[in-house]
């Protein structure tokens, strides 16, 4: 699955490390505002998406692949 995230925070968003862990394939490279940045997710899965402000660290996205049993 291809899922693209489209960043109109106004800030730097960077990419947490479990989202390469946990399967995703994403250049690890912060995304900039009004940047799109695209998401390869392993087949048969959909995207979990979770966003918070760190103050200290700023916006960090994690993005996880859930399996997706419904067919």
């Amino acid at each position: 699955m291809r899922l693209v995230y489209f960043n109109d925070t106004g800030r730097q968003v960077k990419i947490h490390p479990a989202t390469l862990l946990h399967g995703c394939k994403v250049k690890k490279e912060p995304i900039n505002p009004l940047e799109e940045r695209e998401f390869f997710l392993p087949d048969h899965t959909f995207p979990w998406i979770k966003m918070w402000d760190n103050q200290e660290l700023g916006l960090s996205i994690l993005i996880s692949p859930m399996k997706d049993d419904t067919d």
